[in-house]
């Protein structure tokens, strides 16, 4: 076995492998970049080397400063995580060349599954089912465009290096077509270096399921069962689990069995997994599911198969790396109950699922709960940058049946409370909850067909406007009681008034609207709380920490507030709510044309600019295309007119609300 390995990757995944290896003996080498100088995962290992600045173009994806950190701590092999070098062929020659050893499978076999055209040509002839569609080398537009009415619309463009849903367009008439092919090209070539796309026939009802392989350097392979990502938007998973709801026994051996076949076809060792999508038009079938791709690395979702089979994947990959037989064999190795996953993300889910940043102030997950697993690359006080992916954690349970473990996956996410960022969490709760997947009835289809309810944000809890003004005030006398000299008597009266009941004053805001509290103490712990609209009668208030308890008209309530300098954030049960901090000696930005300016929603790249001033524009047609975390973002015209300025063009970095074009006013 391994003294010391270098991971060359970073977040939650280089932490997860630092647990395994830790736990084995094994000394880590963690690898940073500017951005990630005080990142969990260059705590967590036992060294660390610097490669380069904070994008992945200058620094984890720069082979050579990968190879020299080796070189500098003595690592003996290199475990690649998953994403930027993961499956790079290049790669694993450089670190083979450099006499280490590379925990994943041989460049041979990255190469024969890294180009998704070829890839299925090869599993077409050892026999494994292919999806109907064109994955030849002509890339003309016109002959592309033909290619998708000879197989029928709906169709997919896929582009043909890479995966994580990048370079994946679905075209429904030959009027998208060419618009699709540029999207999917541009953000092919931006992620992977590749344009080249291949056309595929859309399954109207599909179901995306892999298998789990394995293979070592003795001949043997095996699969360790199937996980269920239907749960997809923007063909990103978004909910996995284990195993696949309505698996028939035939169905699995049948699929089983085919993605060994794939394995062996390429004489794959390590950790891969065989991507299929099966047609459930009619239900499962085991004829009617099709080889969509293999990715040859760890999975981001492994962690649902580690729970049903109670097998560490990474350790099975070190092992395997280092020369050893599988752990166990086909016939030992069993399903033990159900697991979900659910990917945490900053993002926001009711502006189109855009990456999110910010420092993340709060972060508290359930991590003593039964059954849960958390899994995460970030701590409180991290800041979600937009040079990486946004994941903040996976949420991982277990239970002896589908519906415990779903059961716990809802407690889970409900029990999460993070401030700093906007977050999934609670789109994640309102798909745990969907009453279609808690049957198990489930498709790509799902989240998209559901989505406006999916996401509408959900009404403001009541009295939480309240318990946020007593939570601003209790937290302001804390601060005043510790500035004060305890022989100032003065100083610790807080709001005290002679002759009369003591005041105290909290402004905050909720969205754009206002909100101005005048918070009488009567006596002890009882308040009244006016606002412009009503009045609130508090019977009882304590705050402890970040834990609040009210009662108001009889109804006690329990919460987590979390206040800071600009926001409190109330939770109650499952919902949460934010106000703002107005700064009272801060100028009241001006928004000036309010529709008539297209700023930017998130930082990221203008990748595309496609009008220019003095332009007559639609509303909805397209402007302006950005980039951020590799996926693209097309920004739309908000109404009929004319463009009065264009302040952006490709290749400008912009920051978040930077204004990049202005229509001129109505007449």
């Amino acid at each position: 076995m391994f003294k010391k390995i270098l991971i060359a990757s970073r977040g939650e995944i280089a932490c997860r492998v630092i647990r395994t290896a830790r736990r084995l003996g094994i000394a880590t080498v963690a690898v940073y970049s500017d951005a990630d100088r005080h990142a969990l995962h260059v705590a967590e290992a036992d060294e660390a080397i610097y490669i380069g600045p904070a994008p992945a173009a200058q620094s984890y994806l720069v082979i050579d400063n990968i190879i020299e950190a080796c070189r500098r701590t003595g690592a003996e092999a290199v475990h690649p995580g998953y994403g930027f070098l993961s499956e790079n062929a290049d790669f694993v020659e450089a670190v083979t060349a450099g006499g280490l050893t590379f925990i994943g499978p041989s460049a041979s076999s990255i190469r024969a599954m890294g180009l998704k055209d070829a890839a299925k040509a090869l599993m077409e002839k050892a026999g494994v089912p292919v999806v109907p569609g064109y994955h030849g080398d002509e890339q003309d537009a016109g002959f592309l465009k033909g290619v998708a009415a000879q197989i029928g619309y709906p169709v997919l463009i896929k582009a043909r290096a890479g995966g994580g849903g990048k370079g994946m367009r679905r075209v429904e008439s030959p009027d998208e077509f060419e618009a699709a092919l540029a999207g999917a090209q541009r953000e092919g070539e931006a992620s992977f270096g590749d344009p080249r796309v291949l056309i595929e026939k859309y399954l109207t009802r599909p179901r995306h399921i892999e298998v789990q392989v394995f293979g070592d350097t003795h001949g043997n392979v095996v699969h360790l069962f199937e996980r269920d990502c239907s749960l997809q938007r923007r063909h990103q998973k978004v909910i996995e689990e284990a195993p696949a709801p309505g698996m028939t026994t035939a169905m699995r051996e049948a699929m089983g069995e085919a993605a060994v076949t794939a394995a062996r076809a390429i004489d794959y060792h390590g950790a891969g997994t065989i991507e299929f999508i099966a047609d459930v038009s009619n239900g499962l079938h085991p004829d009617r599911f099709y080889f969509m791709e293999m990715n040859t690395r760890l999975q981001v979702e492994h962690p649902v198969t580690e729970m049903i089979t109670d097998q560490d994947l990474v350790e099975w990959q070190l092992r395997v790396a280092a020369g050893e037989p599988l752990p166990l064999s086909q016939d030992e190795l069993a399903i033990d109950g159900w697991s979900f996953e659910a990917r945490l993300y900053a993002e926001n889910a009711a502006r189109g699922f855009l990456p999110a940043t910010g420092t993340l102030e709060t972060l508290d997950f359930p991590e003593d709960a039964a059954g849960v697993r958390i899994d995460t690359g970030v701590r409180a006080g991290d800041a979600i940058t937009p040079f990486y992916d946004p994941m903040i954690a996976k949420i991982i349970v277990h239970g002896d049946t589908r519906e415990r473990a779903l059961a716990r996956l809802e407690a889970a996410l409900a029990a999460c409370r993070i401030t700093g960022t906007i977050t999934n969490v609670r789109f994640l709760l309102e798909l745990a909850r969907d009453k279609a997947f808690a049957r198990g009835d489930v498709d790509t289809g799902l989240i998209e067909r559901e989505l406006t309810r999916l996401v509408t944000p959900k009404d403001v809890p009541p009295h939480a406007a309240t318990l946020a003004a007593l939570a601003v005030m209790a937290e302001e006398r804390d601060r005043t009681a510790k500035r004060s000299s305890p022989r100032d008597p003065w100083q610790s009266l807080g709001a005290w008034r002679l002759w009369d009941t003591p005041l105290a004053f909290v402004h905050l805001q909720a969205g754009d609207t206002p909100l101005a509290f005048r918070i009488a103490q009567l006596s002890g712990n009882r308040y009244e709380v006016q606002t412009d609209e009503a009045m609130v009668s508090v019977d009882a208030f304590s705050k402890r920490g970040d834990r609040i308890e009210a009662t108001i008209d009889g109804h006690t309530l329990r919460a987590h507030a979390i206040v800071t300098s600009s926001s409190v954030t109330i939770f109650i049960g499952d919902a949460e709510a934010t106000f703002t901090r107005p700064d009272p000696l801060a100028a009241r930005r001006d928004d000036g044309a309010g529709g008539d300016t297209i700023a930017a929603p998130m930082p990221g790249l203008v990748k595309l600019v496609s009008v220019a001033a003095g332009d007559t524009v639609s509303r909805g047609q397209a402007l302006i295309v950005m980039e951020a975390m590799k996926m693209e973002h097309t920004l739309t015209a908000p109404r009929d007119g004319t463009i009065a300025e264009v302040t952006a063009k490709a290749g400008d970095q912009v920051e978040e609300a930077a204004v990049l074009l202005e229509l001129s006013p109505p007449e």
